[in-house]
């Protein structure tokens, strides 16, 4: 492929994954957007592969790499559930971190360039720079990963002076990384060292960068690995001297710093100090005690539930990552025709970080076709709960905990949350009276307008379904 074909591809591509981004912004359009996305890497891949970078001589040894790596991707990504989506989501993240150090190193270890005064110095900090965010990302990405999974606990890990060991090490990495420029590219690798004592700090830097973010926070966690894994990516592309590469990763890195910047708006959280750990909109643990949700339980079985659903004329349905596990979505999508057909007024209410990944309660009823246009944000529905007669939470705690508002001291305070308490009552789905992700007791279970309905999300919303048919 000529040069001049080359560009008219790469510049189709970019163009495609800007209409991609654009699609995916609405629930609507979401899966033009997604099409867009793939013919776009599909004109990437093949404008690349035919490309002058590529020789005759090199085609077997891509096609080794590209197909069986995509059975792999399809056989993995057609298995995994939408539970477990998230988790797939930081592990591709984490082989986009590995590969940009591996480029890195790669690119530092080959020929030299043939290059000339200051081009040599802006290879080296090209090199050097996705090398350290893709070492954060590869190790940010599998604790985040880890976390998800539940192998990892969910609570903040609070070392003392961590901020001070984050700077010193970062700091170490800037001395090293003068080192490393200073050095030259030369054909005994006089810059090897540094780049590789950078890279093992980068990665503990990862580690303890992650490990410090609590469970609420874990959402917008992912996003802002998705961010980094994209400047890795551009990062690579400066090294590698492919345009659409460098265009390809600053998409996505801006369009995760966006989202990660949006998320922490909506839940009243700094944006520094989510990267920097913790907790709170300091980002630092609670200084006081904690309260210990106190009172009497009220337990309700599926009849009750029932006879109240047609009661109320005014219904707000709060799906949490309980629903999602229980995979209670369709069937709940049926109650909700049953109900809508009898003239009720039923309304989804989504916090920004319900589930585990941005959005993850939005696709999971978009898969049961639940109208998008009774699908609403928090900031659209809050005010509207001392006008429902009825609530209904599906395997959500921590978005509808009350202490984030009422204490100071709790790990989640600040963090806006639905007000579900103020409607006319609630009823409270889950398997058992356990804490959330965030490990922080609610105080809603012991409200007096709130009965607990134990058991399977799925059993449940089954045995509701089938009492509404009849």
């Amino acid at each position: 492929m000529t040069e001049s074909l080359l560009t008219v591809a790469y510049i189709a591509a970019s163009a495609l994954f800007i209409l991609s981004l654009g699609g995916l912004s609405n629930q609507e359009s979401a899966r033009r957007g997604n099409l867009y996305g793939i013919i776009g890497m599909i004109i990437a891949l093949v404008a690349t592969a035919a490309g002058a970078g590529v020789n005759s001589d090199g085609y077997g040894m891509l096609a080794a790499a590209i197909v069986p790596g995509a059975v792999i991707g399809a056989v993995l990504a057609a298995r995994v559930a939408m539970t477990s989506m998230p988790e797939l989501v930081a592990v591709l993240h984490s082989f986009v971190g590995l590969a940009a150090v591996l480029v890195g190193i790669a690119s530092y270890m080959g020929p030299a360039p043939s290059l000339s005064g200051s081009e040599v110095t802006i290879h080296a900090i090209e090199i050097y720079i996705g090398v350290f965010v893709g070492a954060i990302t590869f190790t940010g990405s599998i604790i985040a990963f880890l976390k998800l999974r539940g192998s990892l606990s969910g609570k903040p890990l609070i070392l003392p002076a961590r901020h001070i060991l984050n700077l010193g090490m970062v700091l170490g990495s800037c001395y090293l990384g003068y080192e490393f420029v200073g050095s030259g590219h030369g054909s005994d690798h006089p810059g090897l060292m540094p780049l590789l004592i950078m890279t093992g700090i980068a990665c503990i830097i990862g580690v303890h960068m992650v490990m410090a973010i609590g469970g609420a926070d874990m959402p917008v966690v992912v996003s802002m690995l998705n961010s980094y894994s994209g400047w890795a990516a551009s990062a690579a592309g400066f090294m590698l001297s492919n345009d659409l590469l460098i265009i390809t990763g600053a998409l996505v890195g801006s369009s995760g710093a966006i989202l990660s910047y949006i998320m922490c708006a909506a839940m009243n959280r700094s944006f520094i100090s989510v990267i920097l750990g913790g907790f709170g909109s300091d980002g630092g643990a609670p200084t006081g005690e904690m309260k210990t949700p106190e009172g009497e339980v009220t337990a309700v079985e599926v009849d009750e539930v029932v006879d109240r659903l047609k009661e109320a004329s005014s219904i707000v349905i709060i799906p949490g990552y309980g629903m999602a596990v229980a995979q209670a979505q369709h069937s709940l999508s049926e109650v909700i025709k049953i109900l809508r057909k009898k003239k009720k007024n039923v309304r989804f209410a989504i916090h920004p970080v319900a589930g585990r990944l941005p959005g993850h309660m939005n696709v999971l009823l978009a898969e049961a076709n639940v109208p998008y246009d009774i699908v609403l944000e928090m900031d659209e529905i809050n005010d509207d709960f001392p006008d429902t007669d009825m609530v209904m939470v599906i395997g959500a705690n921590d978005i509808v905990n009350p202490s984030a508002l009422d204490d100071p001291n709790s790990p989640i305070a600040g963090m806006p949350v639905l007000e579900c308490w103020k409607g006319g009552g609630t009823i409270v789905m889950k398997r058992s009276m356990g804490t959330g992700y965030a490990g922080v007791g609610n105080p809603l279970f012991f409200k007096d307008n709130t009965d607990m309905l134990f058991g399977d999300a799925k059993t449940n919303v089954d045995a509701i379904l089938a009492k509404l048919r009849e």
